[in-house]
């Protein structure tokens, strides 16, 4: 298995140097921005996430205006109180991609959000103080109580409203499998206590996020290779 400064000397050589490297890595937010975050916040980064899916992803940004207008800014108190009859008719509207499976899921990952903020005071606080050495338990928790947030969905969201996690894309997947971290499914029980063991790993040789080891593996291989080397 590779150590953090075995993946960051690959990722070096490979984009003409650290310096180039660490200009390509972001951070996650902390804690305190995290719990800033509205219960509708995430309500409409689920479902962007759920149409995105499947979807070439400028077109649903290009029709999102029109999402916000009919789901009521994804207000969860208001979206609450909408009838299953009302949600079909929204199914519907023009303004958005109209795709009634995924328009569904509004509904259900509503109502997960209000259940958890219930008992968390908020569904930021809840997600905000989710331990990062178990990241991949949050994603099973979003998978088993919300609707189509499995697979990268849930963990895609969470990445984009600042939470630390790792994502499982093809270079990392790649990563993985060449190294014989995983074997099996990607997204199976094994393959997950797996990936989790061996970031956590990395965390604790590096002291950096889950999201930028995450970004820095995926910058150690592939194709995608910068020849110009730095002086230093």
């Amino acid at each position: 298995m590779d150590t953090f400064k075995t993946i960051l000397a690959s990722a070096s050589e490979r984009k003409g140097g650290k310096r180039n490297v660490l200009s390509l890595l972001t951070e996650p937010s902390t804690q305190q921005q995290l719990e800033k975050l509205t219960d509708s916040d995430w309500l409409e980064e689920f479902t962007r996430k759920v149409f995105q899916s499947g979807f070439y992803w400028n077109v649903i940004d290009a029709k999102w205006h029109g999402f916000r207008e009919v789901f009521w800014d994804f207000d969860v108190d208001k979206l609450l109180m909408m009838s299953p009859d009302m949600l079909e008719q929204r199914a519907s509207d023009e303004r958005i991609v109209r795709n009634y499976k995924k328009v569904m899921t509004i509904a259900h990952n509503c109502m997960m959000i209000y259940e958890v903020a219930q008992e968390h005071g908020s569904f930021s606080q809840f997600i905000a103080q989710w331990p990062t050495d178990d990241i991949t338990g949050l994603w099973l928790y979003l998978k088993k109580h919300g609707a189509r947030l499995g697979g990268n969905t849930g963990p895609f969201a969470l990445r984009v409203l600042g939470k630390d996690t790792f994502i499982l894309s093809r270079d990392v997947e790649s990563y993985l499998r060449a190294h014989g971290i995983i074997d099996g499914g990607l997204h199976s029980k094994k393959s997950l206590v797996a990936t989790q063991n061996f970031f956590n790993t990395l965390v604790s040789q590096s002291g950096w996020s889950l999201q930028s080891l995450s970004q820095l593996i995926a910058l150690s291989v592939g194709d995608n290779i910068v020849h110009s080397v730095e002086a230093s």
